[in-house]
């Protein structure tokens, strides 16, 4: 993807702007945008599967061994959507075997700690906001005060003094 969005950049040099000699460059594109089209890829991916015979090793088809296969032959498989309703796959989709596992309940092989007992946010859409983040196992509010430092100055030299403010907080946890 990234040699995919590389621009070609040029600069000019010579006496006062003069185009004699012009040196060009491929340019990567910026990582906000790769991150970006990637995350769109993402979003997007769809799952697919392969058909029996293809899943074969031409040696379990008594052909020749794979190292012997054509390299521009080798990876040469049709990927069908798991769901026939979907439209095939094209090649710069991206796509899985598997679905990931869940986040949500908690799986020590895995090493999945779950979301019971997470602090959320509940104005939040993302994926720290409670909807998302308790999987619609809803969450608990907790109102408590806390005590943290505030109102800190700088003394010269060397010393920083603050007050204690004891504040209210609301903390939501996941169910």
């Amino acid at each position: 993807h990234v040699q995919t969005e590389m621009k070609q950049e040029c600069k000019c040099h010579g006496m006062s702007g003069s185009c004699t000699v012009k040196t060009c460059w491929m340019r990567l594109p910026s990582f906000r945008s790769v991150g970006d089209s990637l995350k769109d890829r993402f979003d997007g991916a769809s799952r697919v599967m392969q058909s029996k015979a293809e899943l074969e090793t031409p040696a379990q088809r008594n052909e020749a061994a794979p190292h012997r296969v054509p390299r521009k032959d080798r990876y040469r498989f049709q990927l069908r959507p798991h769901n026939p309703d979907h439209k095939s796959p094209g090649v710069k989709d991206l796509v899985y075997l598997e679905s990931s596992p869940g986040f949500c309940e908690k799986n020590p092989r895995l090493g999945i700690p779950g979301t019971h007992g997470r602090a959320c946010n509940d104005t939040s859409i993302g994926v720290d906001g409670c909807d998302l983040m308790c999987c619609g196992r809803g969450y608990k509010t907790n109102t408590m005060f806390v005590v943290e430092r505030c109102n800190c100055t700088f003394h010269w030299c060397c010393e920083v003094k603050c007050k204690l403010c004891r504040t209210e907080k609301v903390v939501h946890t996941c169910l």
